[in-house]
């Protein structure tokens, strides 16, 4: 009994030490949810939502630079669930990326710990379900990673900080939409747009007169580009996806899917309550949403027309993405400027196209990258990565060029080196809008433009001060191009944001490689990915006890 006594004294003192950053290790965020069905009304109609701990959408994550999130998850669905991290880089930690390549789904009434660092990140991003269609059911939410208190932000600290998750919505449920993909059909048009997870004038931002308040807008949705923007007011850019921003100031700014922007604005307008506005973009009929910014003094509500936002102007939209540039001298998560990394001085070391397309095939509709549309393995990639265990993928599989024939089914995985340097294009001759996200990283978007890429596209690159980001989109019949430094060894999805097009095969996963095997360029994927956190650090202690220091060191 003495010892047990003993045994949970070291645990807790354990536990103490690491939430307070003892030993110069970072400081511990520890997250309990439980994921649940439950009915919700987004856009009035009854229908079941996935929620996190009784909440649509899902509860905020905040943390600071380098921080360590400790996210037990607990499943009570009738179907396995996975949450992956849309835009947190899992530095060395692909195997809880949390998509079905890296990270075996939470079997129903079974739970999984994710043990994910903001290493060396700041900024705004979200998380979601990426597994069987839930995230057209909720379960998403905002993640905010704050600089440490030494690092100057490059502007003041605004009166509050908003999180605005919209998106477009659908009333049937998830299972519904699934199945219409399952059969080889595409999802209808949506019903509707929400803004966190509410319809027309469902969600009231409260501000003070004469104050400015930071914004993070992520568009969240399934299938559509959105536009923002605020009855009056105007927005002043600060940050995209981790990278901060020239502070140019924007009437409207489009947000494609996957995409997260962050913006300060001035509450300097009459006090009343004014309209924030969210419509649809490049769609043959435009949806429309709305919340309140409410002054705290105001005795009026919103009135006048709604703002009228683009529809399906392609070169305004074009000409606000090159107009978004990199503010070389702020910081990032580190005291040195942004612009100390000059990435257009990098010898490229190969260049990748990917081209899009929407072929059938037996009579059902897929989608596809270079030909290939991805299905699913029986096991994860990266497991099998590991493990060396065969058949479950091949190296090469998802080639690096377009090469026009007929599509064909493959569990797609491209290989590359530790350390390359690559340039992306990515190249569209459909009609829609593309958005692409790349787990594990963030790049530079160096050029977009209409027509086919070639190489002397490359002369119109801006090589100096474009945003660092991790979505990024590619207009109808055009081409955007992007540099990226392959530093971070792991299997990373590539996939496109639009979720039904990801669902029939629009991604696959790039195998960055180092050949020295070491736990400095990849963290070992050992027995601990099997133990729940309270298991490891019961482990953990009892090793210090019989082996001291020395024990330490050899189990980490």
């Amino acid at each position: 009994m003495r010892d047990s006594r003993v045994l949970c004294s070291l645990i807790a003192l354990l536990l103490s030490l690491a939430v307070h950053g003892v030993y110069g290790d970072s400081p511990y965020r520890f997250f309990t949810w439980e994921i649940t069905y439950g009915d919700i009304y987004p856009l009035g109609v009854k229908q079941q939502g996935i929620l996190i701990n009784g909440q649509f959408p899902g509860p905020q994550i905040d943390a600071v630079t380098n921080d360590n999130l400790i996210i037990s998850v607990y499943n009570y669905l009738r179907e396995p669930f996975l949450i992956s991290w849309n835009g947190l880089q899992q530095r060395r930690n692909s195997w809880q990326d949390g998509v079905y390549g890296t990270t075996c789904p939470i079997p129903p009434g079974k739970n999984f710990t994710y043990v994910l660092q903001a290493k060396d990140q700041i900024g705004s991003y979200f998380y979601f379900p990426s597994f069987l269609f839930h995230k057209a059911a909720g379960a998403f939410g905002g993640i905010r990673i704050w600089s440490r208190p030494r690092i100057p932000v490059p502007f003041p600290p605004p009166a509050g900080d908003f999180t605005v998750l919209a998106g477009d919505w659908y009333r049937s449920n998830h299972y519904v939409l699934r199945r219409l993909l399952d059969s080889g059909h595409n999802l209808p048009f949506p019903d509707g747009l929400l803004i966190n997870g509410r319809g027309w004038n469902g969600y009231t931002f409260t501000v003070e007169p004469g104050r400015t308040y930071r914004f993070r807008i992520s568009n969240v949705g399934l299938t559509t580009s959105i536009n923002f923007r605020i009855q009056g007011h105007s927005m002043k850019l600060v940050e995209v996806e981790g990278s901060h921003t020239l502070q140019n100031t924007y009437a409207a700014l489009d947000i494609h899917l996957g995409q997260t922007y962050s913006v300060l604005v001035t509450m300097d307008q009459a006090p009343q309550d004014y309209y924030i506005v969210v419509s649809s973009r490049f769609t043959p009929r435009v949806l429309t949403t709305t919340a309140i910014l409410h002054y705290s003094n105001s005795r009026r509500g919103v009135s006048g027309p709604i703002p009228g936002g683009p529809t399906t102007e392609i070169a305004w939209s074009l000409n606000q993405a090159r107009s978004i540039r990199w503010n070389l001298t702020a910081s990032g998560p580190r005291p040195n400027p942004q612009g100390s990394y000059h990435y257009g001085m990098i010898k490229i070391s190969r260049t990748i196209t990917l081209a899009n397309s929407a072929p059938y095939m037996n009579g059902k509709q897929r989608y596809a990258i270079n030909s290939v549309s991805f299905v699913p393995a029986d096991t994860p990639l990266k497991l099998a990565d590991y493990f060396k265990i065969p058949g479950v993928f091949t190296l090469g599989s998802m080639p690096t060029s377009p090469n026009w024939g007929n599509a064909y089914l493959q569990t797609s995985v491209m290989a590359a080196n530790f350390r390359e340097f690559v340039e992306i294009v990515f190249q569209n001759w459909e009609d829609t809008v593309q958005s692409y996200h790349i787990d594990g990283y963030s790049f530079f978007v160096v050029g977009m433009d209409g027509g086919q890429w070639t190489p002397a596209s490359r002369t119109r690159y801006n090589l100096r001060d474009t945003v660092a980001r991790s979505t990024t989109q590619v207009y109808p019949r055009s081409w955007t191009a992007i540099y990226m430094a392959l530093d971070n060894v792991g299997m990373w999805n590539i996939r496109s944001e639009n979720w039904a097009r990801q669902y029939l095969g629009q991604q696959f996963y790039l195998r960055v490689y180092s050949p020295a095997n070491s736990w400095r360029d990849d963290g070992k994927l050992c027995q601990k990915l099997h133990l729940s956190f309270e298991s490891f650090l019961v482990r953990l202690v009892i090793i210090i006890i019989i082996f001291g220091r020395s024990g330490l060191v050899l189990f980490l």
